[in-house]
C-alpha cells in the first residue's frame, strides 16, 4: 500500500519550499473581492488586502478551491498513491470542506480520500499539517494519522479581539444593536474559535483590557507547546509588545511568532484584529510537532 499523501489549503500558511520538503500539496484559496477572483498568495497579498479593507471596508469572500479544483488535484495524486488525507480550514468558516467532500465521490473504489475538518485555520492548521506530513513520511497508516490529527485538533485554541464591529455584524456574530452600542461605548468583543465557529465569549471596555484577556487566556495553561500571535500588521505594534510582555509568564519562547492573518480570518473579523493561537501540551500526548 502506498504512502498517505497530505493535501491542504493556503490558509495553513505553508510556504512552497516547506510544502515541497514535507511532500504536501497546497491549494490556494480563491478570494472574491468586488466580483473579481484572486488566488491567495499568488495575486493576493495579505498586507495589501488588510490595508484595502481598512480603507474601503471591502468584504472579501472565500469561494474556492472548488470541487473541480479538488478533483484535478486528487486525480493527479492517484498516479502516486491510493491514500489521501485532505486537511482543510474550518468547515464553518469556508466552503472548502464541502467542496473537497463533493470531489471525493469520483474516486470511490480506487483511492481512499479522507477529508478532515480541522476546525481551525492559520497557525492551527499549520500545526496539524506538519504533524500529518511527519506521520505520513514515517509511513504511518491512514487510520493512525487520522487518529493522531483528531487528538491534536482538541488541543488547539484560538482567541481573538477586534477594534471595529461592522464585519462581526455582517457575519451575524453580533446583532446591529450590539454593534452600535459597542462602537458608542468602546466595547470590544472577546472571541474564541470553538468547534470551528467564531463565538463571542464576553465584552471588554478598553483595548488594554482586551490585550489582558488574551494574555490571561494563555496563562490558564500549565503546559504550552506552541503559541503565536496573529495580527493585522506585518510589524510589531505597541499592542503587540504589550501582549508579548504579558505572555512571558505563559511560555518560555523567547521569540514569539508574530504573523499577519489571511483572508479567511479577515473576512470574519475585519482588518483591525489581533489573536492568539495556543497549542496545548504536546508532552501530554505521544506526538511531537515538527518545526
Amino acid at each position: 500500500m502506498s504512502k498517505v499523501h497530505i493535501v491542504t489549503d493556503s490558509a495553513s500558511t505553508i510556504d512552497p519550499a516547506t510544502a515541497e520538503r514535507l511532500e504536501v500539496t497546497v491549494l490556494p484559496l480563491t478570494v472574491r473581492i468586488d466580483g473579481k477572483d484572486y488566488q491567495d498568495s499568488i495575486n493576493l497579498d495579505h498586507e495589501e488586502l488588510l490595508l484595502r479593507m481598512a480603507r474601503d471596508r471591502i468584504r472579501p469572500k472565500v469561494v474556492g478551491p472548488t470541487a473541480e479544483d479538488f478533483r484535478q488535484v486528487y486525480n493527479h495524486l492517484t498516479r502516486q498513491t491510493d491514500q489521501i488525507i485532505s486537511l482543510h480550514s474550518s468547515a464553518s468558516l469556508s466552503p472548502l470542506y464541502r467542496e473537497a467532500q463533493i470531489a471525493t465521490r469520483e474516486f470511490l473504489g480506487r483511492c481512499d480520500i479522507l477529508v478532515i475538518d480541522s476546525e481551525t485555520l492559520s497557525v492551527g492548521l499549520n500545526i496539524l499539517v506538519h504533524e500529518a506530513a511527519r506521520l505520513a513520511n514515517q509511513s504511518d497508516s491512514l487510520n493512525e494519522i487520522t487518529r493522531q490529527i483528531r487528538g491534536i485538533i482538541r488541543r488547539i485554541y484560538i482567541v481573538l479581539i477586534t477594534d471595529t464591529l461592522d464585519y462581526l455584524e455582517h457575519n451575524h456574530l453580533i446583532n446591529p444593536t450590539q454593534a452600535i452600542l459597542g462602537a458608542m461605548l468602546g466595547i470590544k468583543p472577546f472571541l474564541a474559535i470553538e468547534e470551528g465557529r467564531i463565538v463571542p465569549m464576553e465584552k471588554v471596555r478598553s483595548h488594554e483590557r482586551a490585550i489582558d484577556k488574551l494574555a490571561e487566556f494563555a496563562n490558564e495553561f500549565s503546559d504550552i507547546d506552541r503559541v503565536a500571535i496573529l495580527q493585522s500588521t506585518p510589524y510589531p505594534t505597541d499592542e503587540t509588545k504589550m501582549l508579548v510582555e504579558r505572555l512571558a509568564l505563559a511560555t518560555s519562547e523567547q521569540n514569539l511568532p508574530i504573523l499577519l492573518y489571511g483572508p479567511l480570518l479577515a473576512a470574519q473579523i475585519g482588518p483591525d484584529g489581533m489573536g492568539l493561537v495556543v497549542y496545548e501540551g504536546a508532552s501530554r500526548e505521544s506526538f511531537l510537532i515538527t518545526p
